[in-house]
């Protein structure tokens, strides 16, 4: 979607104007729930204007971004090369379904708007990736258009939803109570579910102790 989305600059990188949008509502949730120290892991970092602009923000932190497709993976170098961030790590091939993932740990994990564009079993791996990466007490925040109680939030999102199943039928918004359910079964709790613009939520989910 963020290729439909976006366009690609002379430099290589990706523009996406919805994650320049929404940056700052996610950076302003990050800092207040991330850890000041640590290593922060991506998943889907896409064009990689996120990666750049949170590790500008939040030096202390070293950030890993990753994402499987090799044309965003490029993008991402070169964000990160602009700002010359000295914090961010060299972007990983990481598809949520292969395991083992090729991280061993972080302090968190971060997935912004990728749970409505890929298939269910995507969302299920992410909780089983996540939770072998983090020690207990470890973030995992989501970010993303979601239904509650089976509802959709805005009618703006029931259009997306709709275009989304056009595109791929195994695509589309997810119930955020079904999201949790998972989760907890992985073995996250839910700490918060935190309204954002645009019909967005944002999903703070922590390592439990058990399995």
């Amino acid at each position: 979607m963020l290729k439909l989305d976006g366009q690609k600059l002379d430099d290589g990188r990706w523009f996406t104007g919805s994650v320049e949008r929404n940056k700052d509502p996610i950076l302003n949730l990050l800092k207040r729930v991330l850890p000041h120290t640590g290593l922060i892991l991506e998943i889907g970092s896409g064009t990689g204007q996120h990666v750049a602009h949170f590790a500008k923000a939040l030096p202390e932190l070293t950030w890993q971004p990753s994402d499987p497709d090799d044309e965003f993976r490029d993008s991402i170098r070169s964000w990160t090369k602009l700002d010359n961030r000295g914090n961010v790590r060299a972007p990983i091939d990481l598809e949520v379904c292969r395991f083992p993932w090729p991280v061993t740990r972080a302090d968190a994990v971060l997935c912004v708007n990728m749970i409505h564009v890929a298939p269910w079993a995507a969302t299920q791996a992410l909780f089983s990736g996540a939770k072998c990466v983090l020690d207990w007490g470890g973030l995992l925040i989501l970010y993303g258009p979601y239904l509650r109680f089976g509802r959709h939030t805005a009618a703006s999102n029931e259009a997306f939803d709709a275009q989304l199943r056009a595109t791929d039928p195994s695509w589309g918004l997810r119930n955020l109570e079904k999201v949790v359910e998972i989760a907890d079964q992985a073995g996250f709790r839910l700490a918060e579910v935190v309204e954002m613009p645009a019909n967005n939520f944002g999903v703070v989910l922590l390592s439990d102790t058990h399995t």
